[in-house]
């Protein structure tokens, strides 16, 4: 009876476990190629500020000059240059939001700001400032809006956000996209609360995706990029090599001892 070769046996398997299709490298594979497009209803979440988030904050309105002023500009400027344009600076002069879910602005006071979307924090400010401040326009944005990305992505690492929108697809191209191993339909998105964690499976593969709660990101998202089950393989493949070979060789060995003695 003839026998297989092991190597060849060894090269069929690794063939069969390594080799990945086109459908499964692809993402959103599952939309219509007929069709010319589909619509997908998307609901941003509203993020509510929390404590420890970092503001930014200007309160601007003209003098009788003609010039106009940010009111606030004193506390992020350093011998009349703005030092809020790096995100070391950004964070140090923007307006901490204390544990009580508070901010002080100078002049204008505390203000409690937690629980409150960007938008509606930027009303109570605007509302706070003209009772101090003449014709004043206030604006509000998040500065700490930070993300993770982790797992079987090309750059793993925590990221800062500078728009209002951030989706899942985006924070996994600012991490290099997903690497060879990584599981394109098993993605984890963990999303802290003040009272608790959420997670969320998604499936970048599925159309479904882009209707997902979790498909727009939140500050201080964490998303996990899961590893195919080739990369277990792919990791003790040497190991399992060495041993195929030392069982080879030593059953070769011992075939042609038992030959030479034979004779």
């Amino acid at each position: 009876m003839k026998t297989l070769n092991p190597f060849l046996l060894l090269l069929t398997v690794l063939l069969a476990t390594s080799c990945a299709s086109q459908k499964k490298l692809a993402y959103l594979s599952n939309l219509s190629e007929k069709e010319a497009e589909e619509t997908f209803i998307m609901e941003i979440p509203g993020y509510k500020i929390q404590p420890r988030d970092v503001l930014y904050i200007t309160a601007k309105a003209m003098t009788p000059d003609g010039t106009i002023n940010d009111f606030l500009i004193s506390q992020r400027t350093y011998g009349g240059t703005y030092v809020g344009q790096t995100e070391g600076s950004g964070y140090i002069y923007g307006y901490d939001v204390n544990p009580e879910g508070n901010i002080l602005l100078p002049v204008v006071g505390e203000i409690k700001v937690a629980g409150l979307t960007l938008e509606e924090a930027r009303k109570l400010l605007q509302m706070k400032a003209e009772q101090v401040f003449k014709g004043v326009t206030v604006e509000c944005k998040l500065l700490s809006f930070k993300f993770t990305v982790i797992g079987e992505v090309r750059a793993p690492g925590s990221y800062i956000n500078y728009n209002n929108y951030l989706t899942v697809l985006e924070a996994i191209g600012r991490a290099g996209g997903i690497g060879d191993y990584g599981n394109r339909n098993r993605v984890l998105v963990v999303r802290p609360f003040q009272t608790g964690t959420k997670t969320y499976r998604l499936n970048l593969q599925d159309k479904n995706l882009l209707s997902s709660e979790a498909y727009f990101l939140l500050p201080n998202d964490v998303v996990i990029v899961e590893p195919l089950k080739q990369k277990i393989f792919n990791m003790n493949l040497p190991t399992l090599s060495f041993i195929l070979t030392t069982v080879t060789s030593t059953v070769s060995m011992t075939l042609l001892l038992i030959n030479y003695f034979k004779k």
